[in-house]
């Protein structure tokens, strides 16, 4: 069918390439005529070949459509029963499952009961023994427990009742060491409240920091440092002078002990009120300035003290509470030359005039030392014109030792020529005999 189709296609193709190129108003005579005749006639013959191919080709396909559906239909069917023969066939596969199933699940539970009646009965049995022994053990233990337990009970109260004894003896001891206690708080709250006594506690602190720092020639306590006064300052720093003529200079320092302010202060502070803190700041910056002012007016008399003085502070709480008010520091410092230290502070500045002394001591004991020196060079030098005269004592005693050496062994080599010599083991005998006679003689 193809190939007949092909074979119209090129002989229109041919037709038409014919009367495109034939010239117009040209006669082409008889055989051109009869060609175009034959043409049209076989351009008419394709035309209504084509017609017929078209309603063949319709007429095929129509029945092509009826065959592929009525196949569809015999094919749908044929799926329709195997699927139902399949449902079937599955259906009696699950029934027979399900009854094999639910036979040997039937005899799953009743061995499984059957199990466990056997093994609850087994249990029970067990358990009965089981509680039949423990009874036994538990009386057992019930009776060696109570054996234990009263030796132990009463073995337990005779040390309870000694270490009672023991303790409540120890509680009088330490109630009357408490009434002690007491009394002594007692004593010391008499003394920190008595003014003079709080001094003297202030003094023996002081003195003991000085005593651990500084040597008791580096101080002085309780003496006189103005001229044509009578007040003795507690403690007094001895300074060098300024001039090697071994002249003290005298550096204040006085302890001052506020604790009736300081105490005021903090319960001030625990109240939280304001209004008595500042109160009470106001009272203790007015104690540091009037002590200040005392330790200048009273003890501070350049040349013989130094132009300054130090206030010494117990405690390092009254300390830290002065030295929170800066201003009142610097007035002090500045308006009456003194400055203000605790503990801590007093040491770090002790440690510092130490090394003071020491430095001091070396460049005043360095002349010494240069004078030393110069007599050990002069002595050096006597020592090397006796070391050359030596030398030369020691050179001519060498040449001396040499020439006699050289003359008496010459001499001795001639009177000794005749001599015959002997043999090294003769003359060890020989000398060896000598030794031993001299040995017995001796």
């Amino acid at each position: 069918m193809i190939e007949i189709l092909l074979v119209i296609v090129i002989i229109l193709l041919i037709v038409n390439i014919y009367i495109s190129i034939k010239p117009q108003g040209v006669d082409m005579g008889p055989v051109q005529r009869d060609m175009e005749q034959k043409l049209i006639s076989v351009e008419k013959a394709l035309r209504e070949e084509f017609t017929v191919n078209r309603e063949e080709s319709r007429k095929n396909e129509q029945s092509n459509r009826t065959e592929i559906g009525s196949s569809i239909e015999k094919l749908s069917a044929t799926i329709l029963s195997n699927m139902i023969e399949l449902s079937n066939l599955q259906k009696n596969q699950f029934d027979t499952y399900s009854r094999t199933m639910e036979r040997t699940l039937d005899a799953f539970n009743y061995n499984l009961r059957s199990s466990i009646d056997d093994l609850t009965k087994l249990q029970n049995e067990k358990f009965v023994e089981l509680t039949k022994s423990t009874e036994e053990n538990l009386e057992k233990m019930r009776v060696t427990v109570d054996e234990k337990l009263q030796s132990t009970l009463e073995r337990r109260l005779s040390e309870s009742f000694k270490v009672v004894s023991e303790r409540l003896e120890q509680v009088h001891k330490g109630l009357g060491e408490m009434q002690s206690l007491a009394a002594g708080v007692g004593d010391l709250k008499k003394v920190l409240s008595n003014t003079k006594t709080r001094g003297v506690l202030g003094e023996v602190q002081l003195e003991r920091i000085l005593e651990q720092f500084l040597s008791p020639e580096q101080y002085e306590k309780n003496v006189i440092t103005k001229k044509g006064s009578r007040e003795t300052v507690e403690f007094a720093i001895k300074l060098p002078g300024k001039d090697y003529d071994n002249k003290m200079v005298y550096l204040p320092l006085d302890a001052k002990f506020p604790l009736e302010v300081y105490n005021k202060l903090l319960d001030a502070y625990d109240l939280q009120n304001q209004a008595q803190i500042d109160a009470a700041s106001k009272n203790l910056e007015r104690f540091i300035k009037k002590s200040a002012k005392d330790i200048r007016d009273k003890y501070i008399d350049p040349p013989n003290t130094t132009d300054f003085g130090l206030m010494f502070l117990p405690t390092e709480g009254i300390y830290a509470e002065v030295l929170k008010n800066q201003s009142l520091v610097e007035f002090v410092q500045r308006e009456y030359n003194i400055n203000i230290t605790g503990p801590t502070t007093l040491v770090a500045l002790l440690n510092s005039l130490q090394m003071g002394f020491r430095s001091l001591a070396i460049e005043k004991h360095s002349s010494e030392v240069w004078k030393i020196l110069g007599a050990v060079k002069t002595e050096f030098s006597k020592f090397e014109t006796v070391l050359n005269s030596a030398q030369n004592k020691l050179n001519q005693a060498s040449s001396e030792i040499d020439k006699l050496v050289g003359t008496r062994t010459r001499q001795i080599n001639r009177k000794l020529k005749n001599v015959d010599k002997l043999s090294f083991d003769e003359t060890g005998l020989y000398l060896s005999s000598e030794e031993s006679e001299e040995s017995e003689e001796e």
